[in-house]
C-alpha cells in the first residue's frame, strides 16, 4: 500500500474569478498520486447568492496526466455528485454532478473551468492557494 501512495501529495487552491462579485468560485483540496494517475478529495463551490447554490460541497476524484504542452505540464479531470435542493417554493432535492477540467503547471496555476446544476464557468484562473495568497497580498 505504501508505494501506491509515493509521491502523492496536497494539492489547494481555486477555479474561478476570484474577486469578481457574484462569481462562482470552486474551492479544491486534493490528494494526488501522480504514478496512479489518479486526484481524489473535495471541491466547495461558493456564489454570493442566495438560494441552495451559495454553498455546495462535492467529494471529487480524477484522472491526472502529463501534457506537454509547453506551460502546461498537467491535465486534470474531475467528477463528482452532490444534493441539489429544489429552490422555493419547490420541497425536494436530487443528485447532481459536478465536473471540472484543468490545465495546469507544476504549481497547480493556469486555466479551467467547472459545470453543476444549470452553471457552465469556462475559460477562468486557476490558482494553487499559495498563488492565490501572493495575489491578494
Amino acid at each position: 500500500m505504501e508505494n501506491l501512495l509515493a509521491g502523492a501529495y496536497l494539492a489547494t487552491g481555486t477555479i474561478g474569478k476570484v474577486g469578481t462579485p457574484g462569481a462562482p468560485i470552486a474551492k479544491f483540496s486534493l490528494v494526488v498520486v501522480p504514478s496512479q494517475h489518479s486526484v481524489t478529495g473535495t471541491v466547495v463551490i461558493t456564489q454570493a447568492v442566495n438560494g441552495p447554490d451559495s454553498h455546495i460541497v462535492v467529494q471529487v476524484k480524477g484522472k491526472i496526466y502529463a501534457s506537454g504542452l509547453g506551460k502546461v505540464t498537467q491535465l486534470v479531470s474531475l467528477h463528482g455528485q452532490y444534493v441539489q435542493s429544489f429552490p422555493p417554493p419547490a420541497i425536494g432535492a436530487f443528485l447532481a454532478d459536478f465536473d471540472a477540467h484543468l490545465a495546469i503547471d507544476n504549481a497547480w496555476n493556469g486555466t479551467g473551468g467547472f459545470s453543476y446544476y444549470k452553471h457552465q464557468i469556462e475559460n477562468v484562473p486557476v490558482a494553487s492557494a499559495k498563488q492565490l495568497k501572493e495575489e491578494l497580498a
